[in-house]
């Protein structure tokens, strides 16, 4: 398992501090979908019985400050579903408890994660589920239904307007999850960003192809990142225009 101790640590983290509650641990994203790169994070999916409580949710978050992103260690993604609130499936679920280190300043501050309606869990059970690599408890299927397909496409083009929010602040992964959703809109399939990021350079424009191709080679660690030499914003502008136009459609 790739980055096995970090891994270990997590389990045993949402083990000891969900208790009973704790149905079952997932890995997904980068690791499962043809290995992590060096900018990957470690995407796990934890499904529990009833709610986290508010003690839960900061120790959580407190064990996770201090491991996630630091001293060499990889970022750290994990998302808290309560199995009822995803199965039966409803559009759009109900997020338990997120921890992202995007968000390590308000953590910092004492801000503490709440439920609230994540259309981003559509894609996420989705890959879950396709991954089908449980840490801990049965088999994902055991504990979620599948991801209606229309539900899929219109969970990742909601997420749209917020991604080009972030363009000046997280180019790489803005203009990566922009061509894994286009991918997934057209060939009904989610792949890894860098495999996404080569289907759509096979079909971009020759004048967006350097900003896309940039992004990709920083993911897999062939170059440094920086973007004072090229503009981003019109590649990614594209990619929008195409993921309406292929929902649209």
């Amino acid at each position: 398992m790739p980055d096995g101790p970090a891994t270990d640590h997590l389990v045993q983290l949402l083990r000891t501090t969900l208790g009973d509650s704790l149905l079952g641990i997932y890995l997904h994203g980068s690791a499962t979908l043809g290995g992590l790169r060096p900018h990957s994070d470690i995407d796990v999916l934890a499904v529990v019985r009833e709610p986290a409580t508010h003690t839960q949710r900061r120790v959580l978050v407190e064990e996770l400050l201090k491991v996630s992103g630091v001293d060499g260690r990889r970022h750290v993604e994990l998302i808290v579903v309560v199995q009822d609130d995803v199965r039966p499936w409803r559009y759009p679920p109900t997020c338990d408890f997120l921890y992202g280190d995007w968000l390590r300043e308000d953590y910092e501050r004492g801000v503490t994660p709440a439920p609230e309606p994540s259309p981003d869990l559509a894609p996420l059970l989705t890959m879950v589920l396709r991954a089908d690599a449980p840490l801990h408890g049965p088999p994902p299927a055991d504990l979620l239904d599948p991801v209606p397909h229309d539900d899929l496409r219109r969970a990742i083009v909601a997420g749209v307007p917020e991604l080009m929010a972030d363009l000046d602040s997280d180019t790489r992964n803005v203009l990566l999850t922009l061509a894994r959703i286009w991918t997934t809109l057209t060939t009904g399939t989610i792949r890894s960003k860098d495999a996404a990021a080569a289907w759509a350079l096979d079909r971009l424009p020759a004048g967006h192809r350097p900003a896309l191709a940039r992004a990709r080679s920083v993911y897999l660690g062939e170059e440094a990142e920086r973007w004072d030499d090229l503009a981003p914003g019109p590649c990614a502008e594209f990619l929008t225009r195409v993921i309406t136009e292929s929902y649209s459609s």
